[in-house]
C-alpha cells in the first residue's frame, strides 16, 4: 500500500456519503475506516496511545462495550460501563 493524502480520503467519503444519500435504505449505514501501519507493534510502541474527542455528542441510549486486557477493564468498571476481557 501507499500512502493516501487526508484530502484524498475526504474525497473519497464524500462520494460514499452522496451513494448513501441517492439510495435510501430501511436502516442506519455506518463507514468503518480501517488503517494498517507498517513496521508497528501496538504492544511495543505507544506512539499513538492516547484518547481523541469526537465531534459530534453521542446518542443518549448509546451502548458501548470495551473488549480489552485487566487494566482496559478496570477503567471500564471504573466509568460505569460494560466490558468483557
Amino acid at each position: 500500500m501507499s500512502k493516501v493524502s487526508a484530502s484524498a480520503v475526504r474525497d473519497i467519503v464524500a462520494v460514499i456519503l452522496k451513494g448513501a444519500e441517492e439510495k435510501k435504505r430501511n436502516f442506519t449505514e455506518t463507514i468503518e475506516l480501517q488503517v494498517g501501519l507498517k513496521n508497528y507493534d501496538p504492544q511495543r510502541d505507544k506512539r499513538f496511545s492516547g484518547t481523541i474527542k469526537l465531534p459530534n455528542i453521542a446518542r443518549p441510549r448509546m451502548t458501548v462495550c470495551v473488549l480489552g486486557d485487566a487494566f482496559h477493564c478496570d477503567q471500564a468498571k471504573g466509568a460505569g460501563m460494560e466490558f468483557q476481557s
